[in-house]
């Protein structure tokens, strides 16, 4: 007998049909003797649907009363498929994020789990029960229902699976597995049976939306196998496990792109020390990510320009807070909303020589110009125009042997 956590995302119980199929995935695990605990997603849809109404009535909606809403998708799919298991004679019990409870802390819509109540549960577990759990919420210590950030219902599994201390942690989805790029964009890429922490960790917070990227850090740090495989067939899925899983042999595992980037350059500014905390620290106090960052070397000693990129939805927040800092001097502001931010990513770049060549060769092949570089030990990312993305992420899959 082992105790595992299986999570299964918005598309995996995205109607009364598929919710039943899923029924028939636990009830399977269950008559094999183990204890199963289940992480739901709300209904595909369903969260977009509620946010709607949300901005139907304000765009400036309660962010409390936000968590209230949307956390009540979750809820429906908890209490539909404890329904659709009992129907199957499974004993089947659905437990809101209050009733355990979940605890987290953090401000609202983007919360983090703490802890977890665990003896009730266990104990309905001993006794042959399956637990139903909503992910993408908790409770604050205050009282209030929280959310913990869009695709957190894996980050839920992970908690569940650490705190818990199940043998093993699988996420459900509607693809096969993890793939060396996005299979729905890029129909040559291939599945990857096995990949590192590391790596999957770059991949997802790169823009592949297979997981969450703080689920991966979560399991990486408490050393939780995961496999990622498909509700809808019977496949092997991928397994991530640690360091000692890392093929060096491969130098490129995969290729993400995100579409969601804008890139800004501040011309002119003056070149001296705590110039450049002066111009993150609004953006830091505003949550602003900010994520590439490049300064030219400066050759007055006076001036230099500084080139970073942050989230598209946050680049309007970004201009209104360089108009009213007074603490940062510089000639103009230039933006480009239109970009697009594409990564090759692979443990074996360590050791394997000409990997950059090789990426901007594809690229200057293509007539592709980089608009900014950053690297890492394990990954390499430029910003390019966004209408050359796709072009792109088939060119470097051919290139990285990848198709």
């Amino acid at each position: 007998m082992v105790k595992k956590v299986l999570k299964f995302g918005g598309t995996s119980v995205g109607s009364i049909d598929r919710i039943q199929h899923v029924a028939k995935i636990i009830e399977k695990e269950h008559k094999n003797g183990n204890q199963v605990i289940v992480v739901v997603s709300a209904m595909s849809g369903k969260t977009n649907e509620l946010l709607n109404l949300s901005q139907k009535i304000s765009n400036n909606f309660s962010k409390r009363e936000l968590d209230v809403l949307l956390s009540s998708g979750e809820q429906i799919t908890s209490a539909l498929l404890a329904g659709a298991l009992i129907n199957l004679n499974v004993k089947a019990k659905s437990y809101l994020n209050w009733q355990i409870p979940i605890i987290t802390e953090g401000e609202h819509t983007n919360a983090r789990i703490i802890n977890i109540k665990t003896n009730e549960i266990n104990e309905y577990l001993k006794k042959k029960g399956v637990a139903i759990i909503p992910g993408f919420q908790g409770i604050s210590t205050n009282g209030d229902i929280t959310t913990i950030g869009r695709g957190g219902s894996d980050a839920s599994a992970v908690a569940l699976a650490k705190i818990f201390k199940t043998d093993f942690c699988e996420i459900y989805t509607d693809v096969d597995g993890v793939f060396s790029s996005d299979p729905k964009k890029i129909p040559i890429a291939k599945k990857i049976d096995k990949i590192s922490f590391d790596e999957m960790l770059e991949l997802s917070s790169l823009g592949a939306k297979v997981m969450q990227s703080s689920a991966v850090q979560t399991a990486m740090i408490y050393d939780i196998p995961l496999e990622v495989k498909s509700t809808f067939t019977n496949r092997e899925g991928t397994k991530i496990f640690g360091q000692d899983n890392i093929d060096y042999t491969k130098s490129v595992t995969g290729v993400a792109y995100s579409k969601d980037d804008a890139k800004i350059t501040l011309i002119g500014v003056e070149d001296k020390p705590g110039v450049a905390a002066n111009i993150f620290e609004p953006l830091n106090e505003s949550q602003v990510n900010v994520d590439m960052v490049i300064q030219n070397i400066s050759s007055d000693s006076r001036t230099t320009d500084v080139t970073f990129t942050i989230k598209r939805d946050d680049l309007l927040k970004t201009k209104d807070i360089f108009k009213k800092n007074n603490n940062i001097n510089f000639e103009k502001i230039t933006y480009n909303d239109n970009v697009a931010k594409l990564s090759i990513v692979g443990a074996g770049m360590v050791t394997t020589p000409g990997v950059t060549y090789k990426m901007f060769r594809a690229l200057a092949d293509e007539k592709i110009n980089i608009l900014a570089i950053s690297t890492s030990e394990i990954k390499l990312s430029v910003i390019i125009n966004e209408e050359n993305i796709l072009n792109a992420v088939k060119k470097l899959h051919t290139v990285f042997d990848l198709d």
